[in-house]
Parts: structure tokens; sequence; C-alpha cells
């Protein structure tokens, strides 16, 4: 699948604007990134989201992602 990615995320991933990589579940995803861009480490700790076929998902980490599916890699926003 393809993974979009956002601002800082964008840098940390050595500026690249996506990525192909595979896995089943936002969990997996998320660790086959942090093997492949450790820098993304420190935004993984003040909190991302992903976003699935438009829909957000913080802290849903068996969330499964269908094939075929439009994925983007968020920083968290803080607000009130």
């Amino acid at each position: 699948m393809e993974v979009s990615l956002s601002g800082p995320l964008r840098e940390a991933a050595d500026g690249v604007a996506s990525v192909e990589i595979e896995a089943s579940t936002i969990r997996e995803l998320i660790t086959r990134m942090l093997d492949r861009y450790p820098k993304l480490e420190a935004h993984m700790q003040e909190g991302i989201a992903v976003a699935i076929d438009g829909t957000i998902y913080r802290d849903s980490w068996e969330t499964p992602i269908p094939e075929h599916s439009e994925v983007y890699l968020l920083p968290r926003i803080a607000g009130g």
C-alpha cells in the first residue's frame, strides 16, 4: 500500500512524501515505518494519527487496513 506522510513526519522520513509498505493493521504499519525510518520515533512519542479512507484513527492499533485503502500518517494536533 502507499502511505502518504504529512508535515514533520515527511521530514523525519528522509523527505519522502509517500512510501510503499506492506501492513495489515495499524500496529504493523507503525512498526514497519519505525523500522524503515527510526527518526519517526520522536513523533510517535508525541502521538500520530492514521487516516484510512478518510477516517482518522488514534490509538486503534488493531484496526485492519483494507487492501487498496488511501492511508495517511498525520501528526497529532493539540487543541481544545
